[in-house]
């Protein structure tokens, strides 16, 4: 009787102590219930590798504007779609001249990539230049971006040859004086640059927004860079080209289809895919979801290809998303935190975990630089900020070294972005120290 009543008390103290009901309790006071996530919409979703099975969840199954989480799903198609290198240009090469088709490179001529395989190619070719027109089958932005971001430097146009990625640069004091590029000879022609305000030192620059006549505005104290998107067209981005490489480009219909073309690569893939997740580069995740569909489809165009992965590689997903673009600028993109953790399933089953460590940031590291300075070889996940919105997913690796994916996603909160995302750390760190 001794024994059976002992049985009786001892074996909730064990359920009550079991690592799910220890999450759930971490969740409700590090989360659910701090004052300024009290009404907002959080969804938790936490998976054991080890195990296969789901440690917690909290509306995992319910849908969120996950911001730029949604560069985990672009992440995916670029890794499956564009190989090793990124395809810079398409090329039909005739006996007396070349044809050149855009394939959607971001990193064509932006400073950042100094070694450009592409122009090198050009500027060696003896043969006249041709460029078809535009290949591209959607819009400079995307639905639901908003419109009163146009000058700002983490929205530049899509577009099928990107080109200085697409913004102008222009650069504080340097060499004892004000400084900006493209500027060559038909630069001048496509863009006005206009000075505003007293002082030595540029303190910032804005553009009017149906016209590239940009104002570098003037003070006291000096902004090193300020990147600024212009307005592309087929006709400008060739101009631009032909501007730098001081050779004409005629823009063409013909077509030679008895010619094969090949493609001329530019960079490694997983640089520019680094880069994207570690600033959370918008221009790069639009452009990688460009460049797979011009991969898998043979054009450039967002909705079909995205309603094509949706149905293909993503068909599986524990919740149909909605996909919107490739950045995560839109709100109307939706995911559910089990969405999340099954494509991070898919990329580390696929591509595997030293890919995903050289991609994604870990502690202290690119977006995560503020957060997780203890746990840096530990966590690796991607942040997702908008207003109202702050989402974390990624992978984590606990004190017992289990690989556990997760991902945490906050709408419609009224506290600032890094106090939420103090809260999620503090409920991170509780999950690799428990498991």
């Amino acid at each position: 009787m001794k024994k059976f009543f002992y049985l009786l008390t001892i074996i909730p103290v064990v359920f009550a102590c079991s690592p799910q009901k220890q999450t759930a309790k971490s969740a409700r006071q590090t989360l659910l219930s701090v004052p300024g996530l009290k009404n907002a919409h959080v969804g938790i979703s936490i998976y054991s590798e080890g195990s296969r099975k789901y440690l917690y969840n909290h509306n995992a199954d319910k849908y969120f504007v996950p911001a730029s989480n949604t560069k985990i799903p672009t992440t995916y198609v670029a890794l499956k779609y564009l190989g090793d290198s990124l395809p810079g240009i398409e090329v039909q090469e005739l006996e007396d001249k070349i044809i050149l088709t855009g394939t959607g490179d971001p990193t064509f001529l932006d400073p950042e990539f100094k070694h450009q395989p592409v122009f090198d190619f050009l500027k060696k070719t003896s043969k006249t230049i041709y460029a078809t027109a535009d290949s591209i089958e959607t819009s400079a932005w995307g639905a639901g971006w908003a419109w009163g971001d146009y000058d700002a430097d983490y929205m530049p146009e899509r577009s099928s040859l990107p080109i200085y990625s697409n913004v102008m640069w222009f650069y504080g004091k340097k060499n004892g004086a004000l400084n900006y590029f493209p500027k060559g000879k038909d630069a001048k022609n496509i863009f006005s640059v206009n000075t505003k305000g007293n002082g030595d030192f540029l303190n910032g620059v804005s553009r009017e927004l149906m016209s590239n006549n940009f104002t570098m505005k003037l003070g006291a104290s000096a902004f090193k860079e300020v990147r600024v998107p212009f307005i592309t067209s087929v006709n400008r981005q060739w101009q631009l080209l032909a501007d730098t490489l001081h050779k004409a480009i005629t823009l063409t219909d013909e077509n030679n289809s008895n010619t094969k073309s090949y493609i001329i690569h530019s960079q490694p893939t997983d640089s520019m895919l680094s880069i994207l997740m570690h600033r959370s580069d918008n221009f790069f995740a639009e452009q990688s979801v460009l460049m797979a569909s011009n991969a898998l489809l043979g054009r450039m165009t967002n909705y079909r290809f995205l309603d094509s992965i949706l149905n293909s590689d993503f068909k599986n997903l524990p919740q149909k998303p909605r996909w919107t673009d490739g950045s995560g600028l839109s709100r109307y993109n939706l995911f559910t935190p089990q969405d999340f953790v099954a494509i991070l399933q898919k990329i580390k089953s696929e591509f595997g975990m030293e890919r995903v460590k050289a991609i994604f940031p870990t502690g202290g590291r690119g977006t995560l630089s503020a957060y997780y300075n203890d746990e840096t070889g530990k966590i690796f996940a991607k942040t997702g900020t908008l207003s109202g919105v702050v989402a974390l997913s990624g992978y984590l690796y606990s004190r017992k070294n289990e690989l556990l994916i997760f991902s945490v996603l906050v709408n419609n909160h009224n506290m600032s972005a890094p106090d939420v995302r103090r809260a999620v750390e503090k409920f991170l760190r509780g999950i690799r120290n428990r498991y």
